[in-house]
């Protein structure tokens, strides 16, 4: 007698959330046909948080390195694609993906010093790194210097084809990201950054490549926050040193994963609609908006360690993006 097993990867929740997902995918395509500007221009704000909350979700709550200087390819990003559409003639959304794969191979030189810190010196020099870079090009005068530019390479573009097509892009990188994070986590690759996270030194003894796949992530990582960047700044006609490196931008990703679910796909998607909702009706308090924003990321990490998706999922057992592997029992033979 032999017992067997099947190795189940996804479940009736997630299959049918993929069903929804695509038909309103779908739709979403056609909303510049019928929507209100306003609404492309607030979904591509939305877009860019997601991706840039992916991103760091990805390095940090996968990867188990907590960076602070993100936003350094963030602004590497949108920097690259300002030189390609202003300068190179470039059109400026292909110049998206150029200024993504920039910041991603940028990545490794910037890896051969921050992979020499650990734990917190880590997290600190990443934000030094980012500064560097940040005032380096502050004293570039032929990209606007401290003050910035604009983005010239779309002036010859009407605006309601800028928006759409703008927003196309959007929609389209941010299918991109989910489903670059999600194909590399359910993969053996994603399995390998899992045991690291958990214990690098079990991971070693096991024969993982540890250096190599942690230089893999915060690559990947890396292209992801370009990708972020190089889109924000599209939409936004501008760029300045200061918007492009604001340290602020790893702070509302870490907010938006702390209150989604650290360590789980679907937590930033449920933190940057969140951020957005909060960011949109509150904004205009200043100063008490962000300490509200504080509260309640002490709130949700008092009363729901794992997040908010992290409660849901460990209640109710619903996961919409199934990474892990469960054996079912199929009979014996």
């Amino acid at each position: 007698m032999q017992t067997t097993f099947n190795v189940i990867r996804n479940s009736s929740t997630s299959k049918a959330f993929f069903t929804v997902s695509g038909l309103t995918l779908a739709l979403a395509a056609t909303l510049p046909f019928w929507g209100e500007s306003s609404w492309m221009r607030e979904f591509v704000e939305i877009a860019c948080y997601l991706i840039f909350a992916m991103m760091w979700n990805l390095l940090a709550g996968y990867g188990g390195m907590v960076s602070i200087g993100q936003q350094a390819f963030f602004g590497l990003g949108g920097y690259v694609m300002l030189v390609c559409g202003n300068f190179a003639g470039i059109n400026p959304f292909i110049a998206i993906l150029i200024g993504a794969l920039v910041a991603g191979l940028l990545a490794i030189p910037i890896s051969w010093v921050a992979f020499r810190l650990q734990g917190g010196y880590f997290a600190i020099g990443t934000w030094v790194i980012s500064e560097v870079i940040r005032l380096s090009i502050a004293n570039m005068q032929w990209v606007g210097g401290g003050s910035g530019t604009s983005l010239t390479a779309l002036r010859g573009i009407d605006k309601a084809t800028r928006e759409s097509t703008t927003y196309w892009m959007a929609l389209a990188c941010v299918v991109l990201s989910i489903a670059l994070v999600y194909v590399f986590l359910r993969s053996k690759q994603g399995l390998a950054l899992l045991a690291i996270r958990d214990n690098e030194t079990a991971a070693k003894s096991q024969g993982i490549a540890v250096g190599r796949m942690k230089l893999a992530v915060y690559v990947v990582a890396a292209f992801g926050a370009g990708l972020a960047g190089a889109l924000y700044f599209v939409g936004n006609l501008r760029i300045s040193p200061d918007a492009a490196f604001s340290v602020n931008w790893t702070a509302f990703a870490i907010f938006m994963v702390v209150i989604g679910g650290i360590g789980r796909i679907e937590g930033p998607i449920i933190g940057a609609l969140i951020f957005w909702a909060l960011n949109k009706f509150f904004s205009d308090y200043g100063t008490w908006y962000l300490i509200g924003l504080g509260l309640l990321a002490i709130f949700t990490t008092i009363y729901f360690k794992q997040g908010l998706w992290g409660y849901v999922q460990q209640r109710w057992g619903i996961s919409l993006f199934p990474i892990t592997r469960k054996l079912q029992h199929s009979g014996q033979s």
